[in-house]
């Protein structure tokens, strides 16, 4: 499959978010009110502060999380993979209940919080193949700090993509795949084969519709990461 055509197949899914509030927020819907996702309120004045969200996938029960770290999840610290500033714990078990959501007009600065996540993991697991797209190689020239280090401490084997000229850059156990397709212009991506643990496996798949607006998921799905993985190998190695 394509990148779009992942995009698509999340698509179809079908989820349901139910709110849990005293005072109905349309932000929330206007963050999670996609193709495969209905947001729905209801009123329970007693809640006070504790508002809580009930995730739903066709019908089965997910899971449930508190409105507020929702809200903070669509203002998210930004840190380095190995700071020990921000706990990534919540906002991981957070990413762990909307796997394969459907996410729409995120912005940068959103993908890249969601982007450190899955940077974090490959950091402390230290192995395996990190393949990363940052669209063009001046979008990826501020994060050139971070992917150097990973590629100095760890024995990650990392591909980076984009249209454009990539010969400025050199970093150890680092390939550089330039001049590819539209869809390498387009998408923002990073996919994770888990360094041998499927467990660890970890993608974030995204379009960018809109300027600085982004369209996707993230998934946990070891057979959704294969897939990908499989997509990138036939296509541009």
């Amino acid at each position: 499959m394509t990148f779009q055509e992942q995009i698509a197949a999340v698509e179809r899914e079908q989820k349901t978010l139910v709110v849990y509030t005293a005072d109905p927020d349309t932000d929330l819907a206007e963050q999670f009110e996609t193709k495969n996702v209905t947001v729905q309120y209801k009123r329970l004045p007693s809640v006070g502060r504790d508002e809580f969200l009930v995730i739903r996938d066709d019908e089965e029960f997910r899971g449930t999380i508190g409105v507020q770290a929702l809200r903070e999840f669509l203002t998210p610290p930004i840190s380095v993979p190995w700071s020990d500033e921000v706990d990534p714990s919540s906002f991981r078990d957070l990413l762990s209940l909307l796997d394969r959501t459907l996410f729409a007009s995120f912005d940068r600065r959103q993908m890249l919080a969601t982007s450190r996540e899955i940077e974090d993991r490959t950091w402390r697991v230290g192995e395996g193949e990190l393949h990363v797209g940052f669209q063009s190689p001046s979008a990826f020239r501020s994060q050139v700090p971070v992917y150097s280090r990973l590629a100095d401490e760890t024995a990650l084997d990392i591909h980076i993509y984009g249209r454009g000229e990539w010969n400025s850059f050199e970093m150890r156990n680092t390939t550089f795949h330039g001049n590819g397709t539209a869809e390498t212009g387009e998408t923002w991506f990073l996919v994770y084969d888990g360094g041998g643990d499927s467990l660890q496996k970890c993608a974030l798949l995204a379009e960018e519709r809109d300027p600085g607006q982004f369209y996707g998921f993230w998934t946990y799905n070891p057979e959704t990461v294969d897939e990908l993985l499989a997509h990138l190998d036939e296509t541009y190695r």
